[in-house]
């Protein structure tokens, strides 16, 4: 009942793809690099614009520089000009004769003009004093903001030193990758000819095998000998060989090449069980659509009584092909992939190999 069970299931669903091949894989390889090519070239465009963001910061420090070193040119002038100016007043102070307080009082026609005539004096000193004052205070704001301009343009210039860095390192992976991408895309071109001369080669070996198996085969009809045999597993006495072989492996055959297409049973696309339920279908024997219910169809076949037309199965009965002799079988193996002939004694087929049926009528 479990067996029914999983038969049952089984028919509801195609049969699952292999593992991926090498071409898929290199391929698979190069899609991964195109993305990451893709993203390096992202972030090449957002470098670019870091250095033009700290271009535009060091260009705004040093225009605040030249305008600082005007602003310290004036401040020196005026600096300047006040001390020439303090000088000669100090000169006139020293050389002339000044009024004393006693000439002051005796000078002034009344006692508002003489506080009029102190408070002048007195200001005078003082303005002195704060006009000098101003220019040397100015004149210390303005070196003090060129020090930090010039601290604010180191800054600024080995960031757009970092940020060249930083685009450079970025460019120098895109390089990289760009020609990991070229040697993949070498890689694809080469394994491709060879699949191409390997498929080649084996389906002409499969042609030669086919016309000798359909001589055996025909000799075989005539030398056929009704009554017990040796025992299956099953409990089958004798399995005839099949009426259908040959002819079903040309038609599986001479669709070598279509692509495997997940659910597909036309020569559009196959998958592994729809190319054997179409091979079958084209001689007049109805199959159902899924590896697993194939399964339940025919006899059982030993593996040493192996003979072309014989369906094989694999990876417990998830994938199945078509015996053509010689060792191989035909099949659709995985997504990516076309029909084409495999080898029965590969790593793959030998740990994989789940049994075989004949269909005699």
């Amino acid at each position: 009942m479990l067996l029914l069970g999983a038969l049952a299931a089984g028919l509801l669903v195609a049969a699952p793809a292999l593992g991926t091949s090498p071409i898929a894989a290199k391929k698979a390889e190069a899609q991964q690099v195109y993305a990451q090519i893709v993203a390096l070239d992202q972030s090449l465009a957002a470098a670019d614009e870091r250095i033009n963001l700290a271009n535009l910061r060091l260009s705004q420090v040093e225009y605040q520089q030249k305008v600082n070193r005007r602003e310290l040119a004036v401040a020196k002038h005026n600096l300047t000009q006040s001390r020439q100016m303090i000088a000669k007043r100090l000169v006139s102070i020293y050389t002339t004769t000044q009024p004393s307080t006693l000439d002051l009082l005796l000078g002034s026609r009344n006692l508002s003009d003489l506080m009029t005539r102190l408070d002048n004096v007195d200001r005078l000193s003082s303005l002195d004093k704060q006009v000098i004052g101003q220019v040397v205070t100015f004149r210390g704001d303005v070196l003090r903001h060129a020090r930090q301009l010039k601290h604010e343009r180191t800054y600024a210039a080995d960031l757009v030193a970092q940020r060249r860095a930083e685009r450079a390192s970025v460019a120098s992976h895109m390089a990289e990758r760009e020609r990991l991408l070229s040697s993949i895309k070498s890689e694809i071109s080469t394994l491709e000819a060879q699949e191409a001369a390997r498929q080649l080669q084996m389906a002409r070996d499969a042609a030669a095998q086919i016309a000798a198996a359909q001589a055996a085969q025909q000799q075989a009809a005539q030398a056929t000998v009704v009554g017990a045999s040796a025992q299956t597993p099953e409990g089958a006495t004798y399995v005839p060989s099949s009426s259908y072989g040959s002819s079903v492996v040309s038609i599986a055959m001479s669709y070598i090449g279509t692509p495997y297409v997940w659910g597909g049973a036309s020569p559009g696309g196959f998958d592994c069980s729809g190319l054997v339920m179409y091979s079958f279908a084209r001689l007049g024997v109805s199959l159902p659509h899924s590896s697993y219910a194939q399964y339940n169809y025919g006899s059982y076949v030993a593996y040493s009584d192996l003979q072309p037309g014989d369906l094989v199965f694999f990876d417990a009965l998830g994938h199945v092909g078509l015996y053509i002799g010689g060792g191989e079988y035909v099949d659709a193996p995985y997504t990516g992939a076309y029909v084409r002939v495999d080898s029965l004694t590969s790593g793959w087929a030998l740990s994989h190999y789940s049994g075989a049926r004949r269909i005699t009528t």
